[in-house]
Parts: structure tokens; C-alpha cells; sequence
């Protein structure tokens, strides 16, 4: 039987702004982020490996741009998202430690643009420091995500309560019912 605690944790704040019950924005959003970041480091690695990087070097900075504003949409989402975890509780602490670890790759991959930004690379190659640095940010950002999967797969954060999630598994449901309950 779920806590009060549990049942707490898993309805939004604002299911508006934070994503109906069963259905949080917070995780659709971060795959902006992820995948802008991601393909930045291996426009980085290309970069190394073809003969006018230019592209590549200027595709890199601008997907780490695009990844900064989707980290700050998913923050704001991850906010809401906090604020229905009980303070005190080890879902509450792991949530510190994912958003503390996400806002600081955040932060480093927006020193990362502005510097980027700010030096012409005359259409060479990323530098070898930026390409590094992107790399461990990247590293910071798996094991953020492997915190926020705790939160949802161990602790159940935002995710529906067992009854809900049975009815998936009741024999003879059909989708129309479940549109119904929508």
C-alpha cells in the first residue's frame, strides 16, 4: 500500500505546467538537451576528422545553444516536479543531487557556447579543451539521468500508482475505455 508521502510524489503541482497525472513533461523535454548535446560531440569528433571542419565547428556551437534553452524548459518542469517530493526523504535527496548535477552541466555548457562563441575558429576544428570539456559534461549529464531514472523506475516519481498502472493489464479493456478515462 502507497504512503501518503508516495501517492504525494507522484500527482504534479501543476498539472498545466508540470504534465497530467501519469503523463510529466519533465521527461519528454530533457531528450531536447540530451540529444543536442550528443550530436555537439560527435560534430566535435567529426570535426577532427574531415578536411573543412567548419560546419561542424559551427553546427557543435549552436546545438549546445539549442541543448541550454531545452535544459532550462526541462528545469523549469523539474522544478514542479521537486516541489511534490516530501522534504526528508531519499527520492527528495536524489532529486537535489539530479537537478544540483543538471544545472551545473547546464551552466558549464553555457561557458562552453559563450566561449565558443566568442573565439573564431577561422573554420578549423573545436579545440581539444572544448571537446573534453563537452565530453565530462556529457559524462555529469549520465549520471544525472541515471538519478532522474531512479527517481521514476525506483521511487516511482510522478509515475502512476500500481492500481492505475493494472488497469493496462486488465483482461478485456479496450483502448476505448482507456481513452475515456483520459
Amino acid at each position: 500500500m502507497a504512503s501518503e508521502s508516495q501517492l504525494q510524489a507522484k500527482r504534479p503541482v501543476s498539472a498545466s505546467l508540470a504534465g497530467p497525472y501519469g503523463h510529466p513533461f519533465h521527461p519528454i523535454l530533457v531528450t531536447v538537451p540530451i540529444g543536442a548535446w550528443v550530436t555537439s560531440l560527435v560534430f566535435d569528433i567529426a570535426s577532427h576528422l574531415v578536411h573543412r571542419p567548419g560546419f561542424l565547428t559551427q553546427g557543435s556551437q549552436w546545438l549546445i545553444a539549442m541543448g541550454v534553452i531545452g535544459a532550462l524548459l526541462a528545469a523549469i518542469t523539474g522544478f514542479l516536479d521537486l516541489f511534490a517530493i516530501p522534504t526528508g526523504t531519499p527520492a527528495f535527496r536524489t532529486a537535489l543531487v539530479h537537478m544540483t548535477l543538471n544545472l551545473l552541466v547546464t551552466a558549464v555548457y553555457a561557458v562552453n557556447f559563450l566561449c565558443r562563441y566568442s573565439i573564431h575558429t577561422g573554420g578549423g576544428s573545436v579545440g581539444l579543451g572544448k571537446l573534453i570539456l563537452s565530453a565530462v559534461s556529457l559524462a555529469a549529464l549520465g549520471v544525472s539521468g541515471f538519478l532522474g531514472g531512479k527517481l521514476a523506475y525506483r521511487y516511482g516519481v510522478r509515475v502512476a500508482d500500481e492500481s492505475t498502472q493494472a488497469e493496462g493489464y486488465t483482461p478485456g479493456r479496450s483502448a476505448r475505455d482507456d481513452r475515456s478515462a483520459v
